[in-house]
């Protein structure tokens, strides 16, 4: 069974982004993003805003994926791009979970009963 790796990445916006037009955010993440992301397909991405209910973070990003390297190799491609180097965002914190990796635990009890 494959096993889904999910991060939760905490992030603030920062002045810079916030002082762009909208117009020039949803072309730098539809064109310049675009093109990282679709070097990994294996990673999915889930966008959160979470400004208006805590101080924590502004955004979370939720990335899913059963290729690890893939993930690991885009947050590395992301690292090199605007988005983390003017920096348009800064990482609060990362989450790294397995999806309902309790079954596979419980699985591996029975297995070795």
């Amino acid at each position: 069974m494959p096993r889904k790796y999910t991060f939760f990445v905490h992030m603030n916006a920062t002045k810079e982004w916030l002082s762009l037009s909208r117009t020039a955010r949803n072309e730098y993440f539809t064109h310049t993003l675009g093109e990282i992301f679709a070097r990994y397909p294996s990673v999915s991405l889930r966008l959160y805003d979470a400004e208006a209910f805590t101080t924590k973070c502004s955004d979370i990003a939720v990335y899913e994926t059963e290729v690890i390297q893939d993930y690991y190799f885009l947050i590395d491609a992301l690292r090199d791009s605007k988005i983390f180097t003017v920096p348009y965002f800064e990482i609060v914190d990362i989450f790294p979970a397995i999806e309902e990796g309790f079954n596979e635990y419980q699985a591996s009890l029975t297995d070795n009963a």
